[in-house]
């Protein structure tokens, strides 16, 4: 029996043997041309999904926010070691669902979900010194069309051509980052209310969740000032009080805490260097080759849904529809996936796990350290 290739349109027709394996699609087969029969897919398919439910964001938040910092209290209280591991990896697994819950605010609307904006920075962004400001404007320039991979792209490196040593390097950093924040809230943020140079300094290197050394964010505008501001003295106040805390219960309990959030640190990292295949060298890229340059990781696995929370297991699918909120998402991939099918462009970005991804990107490195 033939195919019916109009359930299929992202597969090749000039393909001689339709039963034998379609080679996999590539971000370089589509630098110059999108696949637009998956774009209109992607569009037509999906009708009926897109919007943020309020019953699904806010109870997943505080669930997630509220056992991360019982778990983070039980570690504290412990004295028994393996209590204090259990939960500390409770905590850290939990905080880090709740602070994924950052970039979906970048992307819904800013009436979709009245106050949970602010509730979220309230209870996640300045309790972990990472308010909302930290994201918004600069990961939409990661999805810009003419942008994404390019140096402007403040979440772009081409890691898979960079040398061997670059990725341990690029994970191990992370460990730093909760002492990091806590110096940028308690030390820059007060010093740059006084030095005009230090806050330009501090808001253009230091005030962006961005990979790329070389990005420098152009100052707030509008609205946006007076949510910088007032997320900033939140964090600056609250790092004081953590440094407080060390004259009061002593050094231990923020020790944990701040191991802890190292751990979720490294884990966010450890999904960031998957996110994308990292292939491309700075040229602009078609909405298609972007989409292949991102990686999806579907089910049946459940790994992903704990490494890659609030949707990110589907984030290429994400760079097709930014907008789609993140529980959508799966019912969007399974219609897609079920009527384009093996062999689609689409599958292109399906790939199986964390360990085969990494994997890919170390031989790549290596690749280049042979050259």
């Amino acid at each position: 029996m033939t195919p019916d290739l109009s359930l299929h349109p992202t597969i090749d027709p000039a393909r001689s043997d339709l039963r034998e394996p379609a080679p996999r699609a590539t971000r370089a087969a589509f630098m110059a041309e999108d696949d637009k029969a998956m774009l209109r897919a992607a569009r037509d398919l999906t009708k009926g999904l897109g919007e943020a439910k309020p019953g699904i964001y806010w109870p997943d938040m505080l669930v997630s926010a509220g056992v991360g910092y019982a778990a983070i209290a039980a570690a504290i209280l412990s004295q028994n070691l393996a209590v204090q591991i259990a939960t500390g990896l409770v905590a850290a697994l939990a905080l880090y669902r709740a602070l994924m819950f950052i970039h979906e605010l970048t992307h819904i609307h800013r009436d979709a979900l009245p106050g949970f904006r602010t509730g979220w920075n309230l209870l996640v962004g300045i309790p972990l010194l990472t308010p909302s400001f930290m994201y918004e404007g600069v990961h939409t320039i990661h999805h810009k069309r003419t942008q994404y991979g390019t140096p402007e792209d403040p979440e772009y490196l081409p890691l898979a051509l960079m040398k061997p040593w670059s990725l341990p390097l690029f994970v191990l950093v992370a460990i730093l980052a909760p002492v990091a924040l806590i110096i940028r809230a308690a030390v820059l943020v007060p010093l740059g209310a006084l030095i005009p140079a230090v806050r330009t300094f501090t808001w253009e290197r230091f005030s962006a969740l961005s990979i790329n050394p070389d990005f420098r964010r152009r100052p707030p505008e509008g609205d946006f000032v007076d949510r910088v501001r007032w997320q900033e003295a939140g964090v600056f106040v609250w790092s004081w009080c953590l440094i407080a805390s060390v004259f009061v219960i002593g050094w231990q309990p923020l020790a944990i805490a701040l191991a802890i959030l190292s751990l979720t640190a490294v884990l966010n990292q450890l999904r960031t260097l998957v996110a994308h295949l990292w292939e491309n060298e700075g040229e602009p890229m078609t909405v298609t080759a972007q989409f292949l340059d991102s990686v999806n990781v579907p089910p049946p696995g459940l790994a992903a849904e704990i490494w890659a929370p609030v949707g990110l297991r589907y984030h290429a699918l994400h760079h097709l529809m930014p907008s789609m909120p993140y529980h959508d998402l799966p019912e969007a991939h399974r219609r897609l996936a079920r009527e384009l099918g093996t062999g689609s462009t689409y599958e292109g970005a399906n790939h199986p796990g964390m360990l085969v991804l990494v994997g890919r990107i170390a031989k790549s490195t290596m690749g280049k350290k042979a050259a």
